[in-house]
């Protein structure tokens, strides 16, 4: 009965054993494990690092030595040369393009010559026609009618009263300014400002020659309406004698309107003797 204690006690003992041998042994086995682990995960991480460096690197094979040439082949010929013919230029290969021709010039740019100066000249007479058209006139017209002049004593100077028509042709309020006269003689022209209308009766006074045919004066400030016609007197001295008043050329009252660029010139050409 004790030899069946024993084998039945001993196997379980050795098993026993040997399990707590294992229990030993298995710290050890768990770090080579972790170590084997380790190793396996650095080897993968390499062969993907390497596997980028060759995708990013392409493979540089070496070029291939020429080879010499095999024994008792036949040379290879030169291309044979095209003959050229003496002093003809080589003919270029693609588009001949001069480089040396200048675009920005206003040869590449303007039109021709011819066109330019047509085009100027039609300007130049459309300007010259509007010019024409659209020039400053007089405000109005008229007629100087009758002069009389009388010689002042002792002054070499001429006294005379102009009578003249004036007709406002304009649509515009004609609004005098200044009046004056003016006689053109062999020894040149003269201009002299009209007298005041107040000083009329005293010149009609001392030179009762004067008033044959005078009209009312025209003062300064004097308004006609569009399309009045009036009959009116001026007075003017002239610096030349009697005498060579009486030799002029033309004779002419100048009407001053306000806000005008051009006056009004009644002009009377033949002399009165």
């Amino acid at each position: 009965m004790d030899n069946d204690v024993r084998s039945r006690v001993l196997p379980q003992d050795g098993r026993a054993f040997q399990t707590a041998e294992e229990r030993l042994h298995e710290p050890s086995r768990q770090t080579h494990l972790t170590a084997t682990r380790s190793v396996c995960i650095v080897s993968l991480a390499g062969r993907k690092i390497l596997r980028a460096l060759q995708t990013l690197m392409p493979d540089q094979t070496p070029a291939p030595l020429p080879q010499p040439p095999a024994t008792g082949a036949a040379p290879t010929k030169a291309p044979a040369e095209v003959p050229t013919t003496p002093g003809a230029p080589p003919v270029p290969a693609g588009p001949t393009i001069n480089i040396g021709e200048e675009y920005g010039t206003a040869k590449k740019n303007l039109p021709p010559a011819k066109i330019v100066l047509i085009a100027v000249g039609v300007v130049a007479v459309v300007i010259l026609i509007a010019s024409f058209l659209k020039r400053p006139t007089p405000q109005a017209a008229g007629s100087l009618d009758n002069v009389t002049a009388v010689e002042i004593p002792d002054q070499n100077s001429t006294m005379a009263a102009l009578t003249f028509t004036l007709h406002n042709s304009s649509d515009k309020l004609l609004y005098v300014h200044t009046l004056k006269g003016t006689v053109t003689t062999p020894s040149g022209e003269s201009e002299a400002e009209a007298v005041s209308a107040i000083d009329f009766e005293r010149y009609f006074q001392a030179f009762p020659t004067l008033k044959n045919g005078v009209q009312p004066p025209i003062p300064p400030e004097t308004k006609i309406q569009p399309g009045e016609t009036v009959v009116r007197s001026i007075i003017v001295a002239f610096p030349i004698t009697l005498e060579a008043f009486n030799q002029r050329k033309s004779l002419s009252v100048v009407i001053w309107p306000y806000d005008q660029t051009v006056p009004v010139i009644l002009t009377k050409e033949t002399a009165t003797r």
